[in-house]
């Protein structure tokens, strides 16, 4: 799962000015949307542990940075993308929406305010949902073992 040798590292001065922005704005990751980057503990504290090592590093002159500021408590929700259509009461109260049958028999859909949300069956939303990620001894459930080198696989047994 994770690499023998460490990411070579180009010499000389950056490509960029902003790379951690190129990087998190360069396409779909994992954990990264609009202005936030969520790091899951679990995975984190499961990494080889010359990356725990760095990570904690950089983490601790990050706040060490940024400490003075007044920090908000984040409420991190696991969360998927649905179809509007395919919620039942309880998600759809979760985002928001309600459902009713108009004067025809037909289904409405509708925001908090009140709207008619058109096209319904290609609307997507944003419901919370289990965690896929394990939270608890995620280190014995990856094929790299704690100390950073990948575990044998036997092919034959595939």
């Amino acid at each position: 799962m994770y690499p023998h040798d460490p990411i070579p590292r180009p010499a000389g001065p950056p490509a960029s000015g902003t790379p951690l922005r190129d990087y998190l704005s360069g396409g779909p990751l994992p954990a990264v949307v609009d202005g936030y980057a969520v790091l899951p503990r679990s995975l984190a504290e499961g990494m080889p542990l010359a990356w725990q090592q760095q990570m904690a590093h950089l983490l601790a002159e990050f706040h060490q940075a940024f400490g003075h500021l007044s920090w908000p408590v984040y409420r991190v929700v696991p969360s998927r993308y649905e179809l509007l259509v395919d919620l039942d009461e309880e998600q759809l109260a979760e985002v928001g929406c309600l459902v009713e049958i108009d004067g025809d028999g037909e289904l409405v859909y509708r925001s908090r305010n009140g709207q008619r949300i058109p096209d319904p069956e290609h609307t997507k939303v944003l419901v919370s949902c289990l965690d896929p990620i394990p939270q608890e001894h995620a280190a014995d459930l990856q094929d790299t073992p704690p100390r950073g080198f990948p575990a044998p696989q036997n092919w034959s047994a595939r």
